[in-house]
C-alpha cells in the first residue's frame, strides 16, 4: 500500500489481498476469498489497517462500503493461516500480531470518511469487530454474527470488543455475546441496535451503496467533523463535549457547504453540497 502523503488517489489503490473499487465518491472493499467464507489473513490485516490510515490523506473518498463475496461477510482469523501459527509463536510475537489487529480498529476509528458495512451471511471473529468498528451496519435475515472468541479459549476482549460493543447494544447484551461467544440473530441485532437496517440479500449491497452515495452528496467535511467527534467525546465529560461541539460546529460554519445551504433555503431550493 502506498505510504502517507496528502492527496492520494483512489484509482492508484491496487490492494493484494481484497478487491478495491472506486466510483462517485464511494470506496467498495470487497473481502474476496467466498470459498472459505471471506477469512483474515496476516497479510489482509496489515493491508487493511494501512487502507484506513491512508484515507485519511484521500480527499476523493467521501464514503467507505465494506463487504464479502459470495453471501458472507468474513468468517474471522483464518484457521490455517493464523491460529495454527499463533499456537507456536512466543509472547512478544503474539503481541505483536494482537497489537496489529488491534491497529486495524483504530485505523477504522481514526478514517474520517463513514465506513458502512453490508453484511450477509457469516460474520464472526475479527469479522463481526470489522462490522462492529463501522460506522454504520446493514444486514440480511440470513446475518449471523458472533464474537466467538472464548470458544477457542481466548477471552471477549479482542481488538475493542468490551469497549465499543456496549455502546453500540448495552452492557449486558454485550456480556452476553462475548462470554458466551454465542451468534446474535439478525433480528436481535436490529433489535438490539446493532443492524441500522435489514435488507433482502439481493439488495443489501445496493441499499448500502445507496446511503454511502447519500452522504458523498451531503456535506462531506461536516460528515468528517461528525465522525470525529462521536469517536472523541467517548472520553469527554458533557461540559467538555458540549464546549468541543461548540468548536467543531463553528468550524462547519465557515464552510462554503453552510453557505450554500442557506441560499438555497432562501431561494426554496434543494442545497448542493461540494463539501467545502
Amino acid at each position: 500500500m502506498m505510504g502517507a502523503g496528502k492527496g492520494l488517489d483512489p484509482k492508484d489503490f491496487s490492494p493484494k489481498h481484497f478487491l478495491w473499487h472506486f466510483d462517485r465518491g464511494v470506496a467498495l472493499i470487497t473481502l474476496n476469498i467466498p470459498e472459505r467464507k471471506n477469512p483474515l489473513t496476516f497479510e489482509s490485516y496489515a493491508e487493511l489497517r494501512d487502507t484506513f490510515r491512508d484515507l485519511v490523506y484521500t480527499d476523493p473518498v467521501k464514503a467507505v462500503v465494506i463487504t464479502g463475496a459470495g453471501g458472507n461477510f468474513c468468517s474471522g482469523g483464518d484457521v490455517r493461516d493464523i491460529i495454527g501459527p499463533l499456537t507456536k509463536m512466543n509472547m512478544r510475537d503474539l503481541l505483536d500480531f494482537t497489537q496489529m489487529t488491534g491497529d486495524l480498529v483504530k485505523a477504522m476509528r481514526h478514517c474520517p470518511q463513514p465506513i458502512l458495512a453490508a453484511i450477509d451471511g457469516v460474520c464472526v471473529g475479527a469479522g463481526a469487530i470489522i462490522a462492529m468498528a463501522s460506522d454504520l451496519r446493514y444486514g440480511t435475515k440470513q446475518t449471523k454474527v458472533g464474537f466467538l472468541f472464548t470458544r477457542v479459549g481466548l477471552a471477549g476482549c479482542d481488538m475493542g470488543a468490551c469497549a465499543i460493543l456496549p455502546r453500540l447494544i448495552g452492557q449486558g447484551r454485550a456480556s452476553d455475546l462475548l462470554y458466551t461467544g454465542r451468534i446474535m440473530s439478525a433480528d436481535e441485532g436490529e433489535r438490539w441496535g446493532f443492524f441500522n437496517r435489514l435488507c433482502a440479500p439481493a439488495s443489501l449491497l445496493e441499499q448500502t451503496q445507496a446511503l454511502a452515495q447519500s452522504l458523498v452528496e451531503g456535506p462531506s467535511f461536516a460528515h468528517r467533523i461528525t465522525k470525529t467527534m462521536l469517536h472523541q467525546e467517548w472520553n469527554l465529560s458533557i461540559d467538555q463535549a458540549i464546549d468541543a461541539e461548540a468548536q467543531a460546529q463553528a468550524i462547519c460554519m465557515q464552510t462554503a457547504d453552510f453557505e450554500r445551504a442557506f441560499a438555497a433555503f432562501m431561494n426554496k431550493e434543494e442545497p448542493i453540497f461540494e463539501g467545502d
